[in-house]
């Protein structure tokens, strides 16, 4: 312990205090000095060093060379280094900015982010500043490799919108204001933990095995960045000719896609160029929940979950009560009115009605719970020996069956995006297994028409003669069908072929069941088992065999490992698609004259999926409905 601390500290503090960090509304239960506070600055820093901040060309940055630290606090805004010379750190710090997001959105994920890591076990310090932004510090009991804080600190960044994550991610100047130290527009940094609970946290830092459970708790979010990053690098330096590289860029969802105003309704941050006020800006919002197909109480289950932002535009809860329902009444006439005057469809999927077949919806479930028979007993055995074609039929064909039953018809005429946005696959790779299926099925789909204009191809799916008796035979299985679920667009094919072993087996099956039920190998049924028992969707029992975890929801899974993004970005992109086909047709139909404004609006046409629509099979068609 430093020595100039006990000079500091009043005796009556020095006490053991074990309570774990707490966060709350600014407030000092006691007076403390910045010579106080500034004692704890040693403890925080990854080496006896400072940098003292000024402004640079409009901007207040830390360069220079390091001062020594003293007992003394610096008489200039100044930040410690929070990396050692070897690189490694002592202390997470944990910067929520209000640059990043609004006070309220800071303050909320100081709460939920102090939450989190006392649910793990782990203790820390929290400060604020004069600028309402708040610190946290984890003091770790084993010095941690810079790289691995720096991941760490990433995947917290994605659970609170106002992290800044950037004093981790360079050993050599990553620094932090720690308490009682000034601040660029004045004032100081201020404790809010008790500076005897301050000083004992610091000392008996956090061992190792609560640091692991806290990286258990963000393997959703570790996984996410460490697949964006891959992308990101895999994207980088490309190969291809400019058009191509560009043609490709125009397919394929880019990592971490965010529309603008999902950014609003996370941080309460807008652009003032665009949105006048705070009202403006929640309107765009609420237009584009309207829009998208939300309801009302999705609306307000958001407000106290991802989007917290929107919450924050509005001036007190009392506002917020009093408003909400009004403006989002307002949201929808305004989008039933600006549908209205649209004079070309802007979906990919636009609202094709089914031509329907000769059979009642009770035949049709009849019809889908045989050919689940057909599907499991023969066609997944072989489609299993074309390789990664065949991976693509497997869930083509869920897709299918997973349609009929939704729409209650044995007719399929809608678009390949259709079926591309429920398998997270190329439009273009589905137009070639859908020929294929065709082949390949022994008639269980046949092409009856071809696409004309705005129209598909029409399929029609029935129970092939040679397998009547088959599916007689055999039981139906209970449960859904599934094309691919969000969250196994991040996981793969493999986790959703196990998982779905798991979940409409007639029993609990083991590893090696698993494997043999869902026709891939045993070690990839064994890693995609490991991964999502780390990520809380099943678990095995004393006798190894593996059952759902039923309090995992799958959606808010999704949510967190990015595949909600995703899902939005492959619809924006097939809006634009279609939207640019129905304007070469209508530019060759004489009666029709569109403006630059009907095709496509940056901002209003992305696409945002409400809560829960692709959290079974039914939703997963719903989005259909929603234009």
């Amino acid at each position: 312990m430093p020595t100039s601390l006990h000079a500091v500290l009043p005796e009556r503090d020095l006490k053991t205090d074990s309570r774990v960090g707490v966060s709350a509304t600014p407030a000092l239960s006691a007076p403390v000095t910045p010579e106080q506070a500034w004692a704890l600055a040693p403890l925080i820093a990854g080496q006896p060093a400072y940098r003292a901040g000024r402004w640079v060309r409009g901007k207040f940055q830390y360069p220079g060379t390091p001062h020594k630290l003293t007992a003394v606090p610096p008489r200039a805004p100044a930040a410690v280094l929070i990396h050692d010379t070897a690189g490694r750190v002592t202390t997470l710090c944990l910067d929520l900015d209000t640059s990043k997001a609004t006070k309220a959105v800071v303050d909320n994920d100081a709460e939920r982010l102090g939450a989190l890591l006392a649910s793990c076990g782990l203790r820390y310090v929290e400060d604020f500043s004069p600028a309402g932004g708040r610190h946290l510090y984890v003091p770790l009991a084993e010095p941690m490799d810079g790289a691995e804080a720096r991941e760490l600190v990433a995947a917290l960044a994605r659970t609170a919108p106002s992290m800044d994550a950037s004093p981790h991610q360079n050993p050599s100047t990553g620094c932090i204001r720690v308490p009682g130290t000034l601040h660029k527009r004045g004032g100081r940094q201020q404790l809010i933990t008790p500076l005897s609970s301050a000083y004992d946290i610091l000392r008996r830092r956090n061992p190792a095995g609560d640091v692991d459970k806290l990286r258990r708790a963000l393997a959703p979010e570790l996984r996410r960045n460490r697949q964006e990053a891959a992308l990101r690098a895999k994207a980088a330096p490309s190969p291809l000719t400019p058009q191509k590289a560009r043609d490709a860029r125009s397919c394929t969802p880019t990592a971490g896609w965010q529309s603008p105003l999902r950014a609003i309704a996370q941080t309460g941050l807008f652009d003032t160029a665009r949105h006048r006020t705070p009202s403006e800006a929640r309107m765009a919002v609420l237009n584009h929940f309207a829009a998208c197909g939300w309801t009302l109480d999705q609306v307000r289950g958001e407000l106290t979950g991802q989007f917290r932002g929107l919450a924050a535009l509005y001036q007190s809860p009392a506002q917020l009560s009093r408003l909400l329902e009004a403006e989002w009444a307002k949201a929808l006439e305004f989008t039933a009115s600006s549908q209205g005057k649209r004079t070309a469809p802007k979906s990919d999927t636009s609202p094709t009605k089914p031509t329907g077949g000769a059979l009642s919806a009770v035949a049709v479930h009849q019809l889908v719970n045989d050919l689940e028979n057909v599907l499991y007993a023969v066609l997944d055995a072989r489609f299993q020996k074309y390789g990664r074609e065949g991976i693509g039929l497997r869930f083509l064909i869920r897709g299918v069956l997973a349609y009929m039953r939704t729409m209650e018809t044995d007719t399929l005429d809608v678009g390949c995006r259709t079926f591309a946005l429920a398998l997270g696959q190329h439009h273009s790779t589905v137009a070639r297994l859908l020929h294929r299926l065709a082949q390949l099925s022994d008639g269980m789909v046949t092409k009856v028409a071809d696409a004309r204009h705005r129209n598909a191809d029409v399929y029609l799916v029935e129970l092939p003669q040679q397998y009547r008796e088959l599916a007689r035979d055999l039981s139906w299985r209970q449960g859904k069908i599934h094309a691919i679920r969000p969250v196994f667009r991040v996981l793969g094919p493999a986790a959703a072929l196990a998982y779905e072993a798991i979940e409409r087996s007639r029993l609990s099956p083991t590893t090696k069941e698993v494997a043999q039920q869902a026709k891939i190998g045993a070690s990839t049924a064994e890693r995609a088992l490991a991964e999502m028992s780390a990520l809380g969707m099943i678990r095995r029992d004393q006798d190894k065999r593996w059952y759902i975890t039923h309090t995992t929801s799958l959606t808010q899974l999704a949510q967190r490992l990015g595949a909600d993004q995703d899902v939005a970005a492959q619809l924006t992109i097939h809006r634009q698609q279609r939207a640019a086909w129905h304007a070469w047709l209508d530019r060759h139909h004489p009666d029709r004259q569109l403006a630059e404004a009907d095709l496509y609006d940056p901002e209003t046409d992305e696409y945002w999926p409400p809560p829960g629509m692709y959290a079974d099979a039914a939703g997963m068609w719903n989005i259909r409905a929603a234009y």
